[in-house]
């Protein structure tokens, strides 16, 4: 018996003032894609959910938070190299947005004195496939959309999304909220080939 996907709807739209946005973020991602949240959060009176998907680690519970208590698939691997990465996103998020501020505090308020990306900011660690991850972490939040950065240049990557496909595009296909791509390489209208 197969289950129909819920579909996008108008009554579906999550109202964009006040509501979060959830960021995926990766180590070494150019900042445009953090600071482009941020302005469109500020722009909206939200806050960012920063989330980070571990690939090597998988979900062994989620919360209605949005959290997860997650596993290494490697059964013989460190269990807590991963705190490493969080506390260095947050350390990176920190130097962007400023210090993390609760949620609960209105982002117009938070951004009305300061920087245009000081917005409150909370950071997500999260294990699994990305584009079910952030859209676990987007429907916990609640989120009006997700913000997600374009492959990084570079051959590894050209590969890497050949054979796992494009997160933007699998969040696009398998969920109801809006998906904002920020575009980190572009290239010259004359430097392709496609007809399009």
């Amino acid at each position: 018996m197969t289950r129909a996907a819920p579909q996008p709807a108008v009554t579906r739209i999550v109202e964009p003032a006040g509501h979060a946005l959830v960021v995926g973020v990766v180590p070494g991602q150019p900042e445009l894609v953090v600071r482009t949240a941020a302005r469109w959060a500020a722009a909206v009176g939200g806050a960012l959910h920063l989330a980070y998907v571990d690939t090597a680690r998988y979900v062994v519970e989620e919360h209605p938070d949005g959290s997860v208590r997650h596993a290494a698939v490697d059964p013989d691997g460190a269990d807590d190299a991963w705190r490493s990465v969080d506390a260095d996103l947050r350390a990176w998020a920190e130097r962007l947005l400023g210090p993390a501020a609760s949620s609960t505090i209105p982002a117009a308020a938070a951004s009305a004195t300061s920087a245009p990306d000081r917005v409150p900011w909370t950071c997500h660690y999260l294990a699994g496939r990305p584009d079910r991850a952030l859209t676990h972490l987007a429907r916990a939040v609640d989120a009006a959309a997700i913000v997600v950065g374009t492959r990084a240049p570079g051959t590894g990557a050209k590969l890497r999304e050949l054979v796992e496909g494009s997160v933007a595009v699998h969040l696009a296909h398998h969920q109801h909220r809006p998906v904002l791509t920020v575009p980190l390489d572009v290239v010259d209208w004359s430097a392709t080939r496609s007809p399009w």
